[in-house]
């Protein structure tokens, strides 16, 4: 869809404001442990239409803060793990996915942006997706938000990379310029039995962590500039379906892998409502 001019307006005046700033103080206020916890809880579900009976603790008294239940986890027999070779790693809605083109990602129309960027990485490894595929997907603030594999994958890297922390709802998607590689995020590098693949965990405003099982809470916070940590083969495997991070408020995770087999399902289209554990090739 093309963008509008109250898209353009929304997305504006996001420029201004003190993204990080803004973020740390949700950080705080969401492990906050009050009686002010279960109404929050129960107000903000409404407003978004969360669908508590999926959690597996589904009552609002029972979590001690607003990350607790935000960070909740989903009844496993309601997400079973398809049996095709790649599955949904989210709950979220499809933004953009397809070919990697010149070595670079679509965002929307009239926006894309540079592996290299995304990933910060050298030319010889952004060389390495050049035929390559991508999925984007956004989850929004109803949505589950813990993070699983999307086939099996060996750890070789972690990457922080700072930057912004613009809102990733669709409309700073459609017109704020190569946002994803703008954002801060971490990057997970993965070898496969398909090559190599990435998970990008992509920080947005109000997102106040992103987390890793392998390595725990990576921002906040972390500094200014890139870090990167090596890990050996065999020291974190993670199997297809298995949880590898979470997020704290809504954000996107986009896959990039540098083998188009096995190809993406053609049904992996801009709106399309997926759960962790749907099969997507």
């Amino acid at each position: 869809m093309n963008a509008t001019l109250f898209d353009y307006l929304k997305s504006g005046s996001l420029y201004a404001l003190p993204h990080h700033a803004i973020s740390r103080v949700v950080y705080k206020l969401t492990r906050i442990e009050s009686s002010m916890v279960t109404p929050v809880i129960k107000i903000f579900s409404r407003t978004f239409g969360v669908d508590l009976d999926q959690a597996k603790n589904p009552d609002p008294a029972s979590y001690a803060s607003f990350n607790e239940f935000f960070t909740r986890e989903i009844r496993p027999e309601l997400r079973p793990i398809a049996d095709s070779m790649i599955v949904s790693p989210v709950d979220g809605t499809v933004s953009q996915a397809g070919a990697i083109k010149q070595g670079r990602i679509f965002q929307a129309k009239g926006q894309d942006y540079t592996v290299q960027e995304l990933l910060a990485c050298t030319d010889e490894e952004a060389e390495r997706f050049s035929g390559g595929q991508f999925a984007t997907i956004y989850l929004s603030p109803k949505d589950y938000h813990r993070m699983h594999m999307p086939f099996k994958g060996d750890l070789c890297e972690q990457v922080h990379i700072p930057g912004r922390l613009f809102s990733v709802a669709p409309h700073t998607v459609k017109t704020v310029p190569r946002i994803f590689a703008r954002n801060e995020r971490v990057v997970a590098n993965f070898d496969t039995e398909f090559g190599r693949m990435v998970m990008v965990l992509v920080g947005a405003i109000n997102v106040a962590a992103i987390e890793t099982v392998w390595d725990g809470l990576v921002t906040p916070p972390k500094g200014k500039k890139i870090s990167r940590k090596s890990y050996q083969s065999g020291e974190v495997v993670l199997d297809k379906g298995e949880e590898m991070g979470r997020f704290n408020m809504g954000s996107t995770v986009i896959i990039v892998m540098e083998s188009k087999i096995p190809a993406f399902s053609l049904e992996l289209q801009e709106g399309l409502t997926l759960e962790m554990g749907h099969a997507i090739s």
